[in-house]
């Protein structure tokens, strides 16, 4: 089935009370096997310039979402172990239907939400 919506994501620190800027983000259809759809780098508002997917590339279907935040925080001069508690964060959803999804991070480096935005 194919959607004609879009899929955008936001990353906002926590920690610091910012938008994440320069956080490198990869997208991955789930469906057969595991396909890297879009990669993409959050600009200053912590979005992503362009949706990561719109319209007939928009399938429903299940996705991931690759977030790079351990980098993101050692950027910005946090103290973090190495490895860092959170290096990668991996969120997994389903998209049904003919819709917007905006699928934001609120995140620390120690912790993390996500919920299905408008």
């Amino acid at each position: 089935m194919v959607c004609m919506g879009q899929l955008t994501t936001h990353i906002l620190d926590t920690a610091n009370g910012i938008p994440a800027a320069g956080v490198d983000v990869r997208l991955f259809a789930l469906d057969r096997g595991r396909e890297l759809k879009a990669a993409a780098v959050t600009n200053t508002d912590g979005r992503c310039e362009h949706p990561l997917l719109m319209d007939e590339l928009l399938v429903a279907g299940e996705y991931e979402l690759e977030f790079d935040i351990g980098d993101y925080f050692r950027s910005r001069g946090a103290e973090l172990d190495d490895p860092a508690f959170l290096s990668t964060v991996v969120i997994r959803f389903a998209m049904q239907e003919d819709q917007h999804y905006h699928v934001p991070l609120l995140v620390t480096p120690w912790s993390y939400s996500t919920y299905r935005g408008s």
